[in-house]
C-alpha cells in the first residue's frame, strides 16, 4: 500500500511519497530515525502546488484552519484518483475528515498521532525535500504569512464589535461617576456665592449652563436664561438672586468655577453621544438581547461574560445570576438561599414585578434571553437562512409572553395583542419630552402657630345611632339634641295604642347572641375574681391587677412569710432561672441515663435468649 503525505507550507502545498508505510511505526529516537539523509531517502516529492500571491496563501491557510478543502487543494488531490490502495497522511484531523467526504477520492486518510514525528522531520528538512526552496526564503514567507493571517483574523473576528461594546459600557460607567463628582463640586463651590440656586434647579446640566451664562449673581437681572430654563424657574432664580445670602467672590474664583462647569457640560454631551453609539451597536450586534433586557443591561452582561460568544454559550441559569457570583458562593458556603438575579435585575420587566414574582420573571427572562442570544451569535453564520426581521420577531414574541405571564402573576387583566407596556408597567405611550422642573419649595404653612393665631376648630363627628331592645319593640334612638328626644317621646306615646310588632329572630342568631353573652359574663367574672384575690396586693405595689398577675407567674414578684408581695431583683430572677434550668437539665440527664440502661438491659436479655436458643 502506497503512503502519500500532504504538507502545507507558506510557499504552497507539497505532496510527498513515502518509500514504505512502516515509516509511521518507527519507535527509535527522532534524531536518529529522521536525519537529513534518512529523510531524503524515505520521502520523495511527488508534486508541489505553489501559491501565486500572498492573498492566496492567506485564504488557503484560513481554509485549512477552518478544516475546509479549497479548490486549489482539491485540484492537487485529484492527482491521487488513479492510485489504487493508497493512503494519505494529514496533520489536521478536521482537514482529514473534510478530505474523507470528497466522493471522487477513494483513499484512506490517516490523521492520528502516529504522523507527528514524520511531520516534525519534514518541517526540519523542508528545504532539502523541495528543490529550489532555500531556508531564508522559507522564513521570510512564513513571517509574511503570519502577519497577513493575523490581520485577516482581526478584520473578520466575530468578537471585534463585542470589544467596542465592552469598552463603551465601561467608559459610560466611569463617566457617570466623574460627572456626579464634578457636578457636586460645581454646586458646592458656586453655592458659597449663590446658595439658593441649588434648591431651585435640580438638574446638573442646567445648573452648569446657568453658571456659565450668568456668572455673578448680580448679573441675573440682565442674563437671558430662556434657552436653558422655563419661564417660572427663570423668574424664581432672578428673584432669589436679589435677596441671596451668599458671600462675594472675585473674578478669578468665577473663572475657575466656569471652567469646571464647562467640563460638566462637555462630559454630559459626550456621555449622550456615547449612549447613542452604544445603543446603535447593541441593536446591530444583539437585537434580541436588546429587545428583551435593554441596551445597558445587555451591554453589561456582554462585558461581564467577556464576549457575545461566551454569553451565548452560557446556560439560562448562569445568565440569571451573572454579576452576583459573590452572593452565590457566600450562600453556598453558609448553606443559605442562593440569589435569584444578578445584573438582569435592572431589566424593565423585572422592575415591573413585585415581591416574589421578581424571581419567577427573572428566571423566565433569562431563559428567553439565552435563546435570543444564541440566535444573535450563531444565526449570522447560517447565511440567508434566518432573516433579520425573523430574528427580531423572536424577541418581540418572547417579550409579549413574559409581559402576559407577568400580568397573570400580578392579577391584572390581560391586554389585547398589539398593546405595548411601558417600563413602569403602564400602558405604553411614547414618553413625553424631558423638561427642567422646579425643585420643591419650603412650605411655610406647615410651621407651628406663632401664638397669636386662634387654633383651628376641629369638626365634630356625628354620633352614631345606638339601638336598644325594650322587650318586644325595637326602637332606634339617637343621642343628639333635646328637641329630637322630645319628638321621639311624642311619637312613642302615639304608638302605644297600636299593637306591638315582634321581629322574627332566627335560632342561629339567638345561639350566637347567647354564646357571646356567656363569653362576656365569664370574662367579667374572671376579672372580678382576680380583683378580689390580687387587688389589695397590686394596689400596694402601685400596679394594675393584670400586670401583678403576669409578674407573679413570671417569678418577678414573691410573697414573704406574712403574705406581703416583694419585688424580686433582676439578679435574683436570673439566678432562679439558672437554678430551674440546671434542675431541669439534671432531670433530663437522669431520664436519658435510665433510658440508656433500660435499652442495654433489653439488648443483653435478647443476646441471652439467642444464646439459649442456639445451645438448644
Amino acid at each position: 500500500m502506497t503512503l502519500f503525505i500532504l504538507t502545507e507550507t507558506s510557499a504552497g502545498y507539497a505532496l510527498l511519497k513515502a518509500s514504505s508505510r512502516k515509516i509511521l511505526k518507527r519507535k527509535d529516537s527522532t534524531e536518529e530515525a529522521f536525519s537529513e539523509q534518512d529523510t531524503c531517502n524515505l520521502l520523495k516529492l511527488k508534486q508541489f502546488q505553489k501559491f501565486d500571491k500572498s492573498q492566496t496563501a492567506t485564504n488557503e491557510s484560513t481554509a485549512i484552519i477552518e478544516g475546509k478543502v479549497s479548490p486549489l487543494l482539491a485540484s492537487l488531490l485529484d492527482t491521487l484518483k488513479s492510485e489504487k490502495a493508497a493512503s494519505l497522511a494529514v496533520a489536521d484531523p478536521k482537514l482529514g475528515n473534510a478530505i474523507n467526504k470528497i466522493p471522487s477520492l477513494k483513499i484512506e486518510v490517516i490523521s492520528d498521532s502516529s504522523t507527528a514525528d514524520v511531520y516534525r522531520a519534514i518541517r526540519t528538512h523542508l528545504s532539502s525535500l523541495i528543490p529550489g526552496l532555500f531556508p531564508s526564503d522559507v522564513s521570510t514567507m512564513t513571517l509574511g504569512l503570519a502577519h497577513s493571517l493575523s490581520r485577516h483574523k482581526l478584520k473578520f473576528s466575530p468578537d471585534k464589535v463585542d470589544i467596542m461594546i465592552v469598552q463603551a459600557i465601561g467608559l459610560l460607567d466611569d463617566l457617570d461617576k466623574e460627572l456626579n463628582t464634578y457636578a457636586m463640586r460645581v454646586k458646592e463651590w458656586y453655592g458659597w456665592h449663590f446658595p439658593e440656586m441649588s434648591r431651585i434647579i435640580n438638574d446638573n446640566l442646567a445648573y452648569a449652563r446657568v453658571v456659565i451664562n450668568m456668572g455673578m449673581r448680580s448679573n441675573a437681572v440682565n442674563a437671558d436664561l430662556t434657552t436653558i430654563l422655563p419661564e417660572e424657574i427663570e423668574a424664581a432664580v432672578k428673584a432669589a438672586a436679589e435677596v441671596s445670602m451668599g458671600t462675594e467672590i472675585t473674578e478669578e474664583d468665577l473663572t475657575n468655577i466656569k471652567l469646571l462647569a464647562e467640563q460638566v457640560v462637555e462630559f454630559t454631551e459626550f456621555r449622550q453621544n456615547l449612549s447613542n453609539y452604544l445603543s446603535a451597536r447593541m441593536t446591530a450586534i444583539a437585537p434580541n438581547l436588546t429587545m428583551l433586557v435593554g441596551e445597558l443591561v445587555g451591554a453589561r452582561l456582554i462585558a461581564h461574560a467577556g464576549s457575545l460568544m461566551n454569553l451565548a454559550k452560557s446556560p439560562a441559569s448562569t445568565i440569571q445570576i451573572l454579576g452576583a457570583e459573590k452572593a452565590l458562593f457566600r450562600a453556598l458556603k453558609t448553606k443559605h438561599d442562593t440569589p435569584k438575579y444578578g445584573l438582569i435585575f435592572h431589566a424593565s420587566l423585572i422592575g415591573q414585578a413585585t415581591g416574589r414574582n421578581k424571581g419567577k420573571i427573572a428566571r423566565m427572562l433569562a431563559t428567553k434571553a439565552a435563546i435570543g442570544l444564541r440566535v444573535d451569535a450563531f444565526a449570522e453564520g447560517q447565511g440567508a437562512d434566518v432573516a433579520e426581521e425573523e430574528r427580531l420577531a423572536l424577541a418581540v414574541e418572547s417579550r409579549a409572553k413574559i409581559e402576559r405571564r407577568l400580568r397573570v402573576l400580578e392579577g391584572k387583566p390581560l391586554l389585547p395583542k398589539g398593546v405595548a407596556v411601558g417600563p413602569n408597567g403602564k400602558l405604553g405611550s411614547t414618553p413625553g419630552k424631558w423638561e427642567v422642573k422646579e425643585a420643591r419649595k419650603y412650605n411655610p404653612d406647615a410651621d407651628g402657630l406663632a401664638g397669636d393665631e386662634p387654633a383651628a376648630s376641629v369638626a365634630k363627628k356625628p354620633r352614631e345611632k345606638k339601638r336598644r331592645r325594650d322587650g318586644d319593640d325595637d326602637v332606634e334612638r339617637t343621642e343628639g339634641s333635646k328637641e329630637r328626644n322630645l319628638e321621639e317621646e311624642e311619637e312613642d306615646e302615639e304608638m302605644q295604642d297600636a299593637e306591638p310588632v315582634t321581629p322574627k329572630v332566627s335560632s342561629k342568631s339567638k345561639l350566637e347572641a347567647n354564646g357571646t353573652d356567656s363569653k362576656k359574663k365569664s370574662k367579667k367574672e374572671a376579672a372580678e375574681a382576680d380583683e378580689r384575690q390580687y387587688g389589695a396586693q397590686a394596689k400596694e405595689l402601685g400596679i394594675s391587677v393584670k400586670k401583678y398577675k403576669k409578674r407573679l407567674d413570671q417569678g418577678k414578684i414573691k410573697l414573704d412569710a406574712d403574705g406581703n408581695p416583694v419585688v424580686v431583683s433582676k439578679k435574683a430572677s436570673r439566678k432562679s432561672k439558672r437554678e430551674r434550668s440546671d434542675a431541669e437539665g439534671s432531670e433530663q440527664e437522669k431520664s436519658r441515663k435510665k433510658k440508656k440502661e433500660n435499652s442495654e438491659e433489653k439488648e443483653k436479655s435478647k443476646k441471652r435468649k439467642e444464646k439459649g436458643l442456639s445451645a438448644a
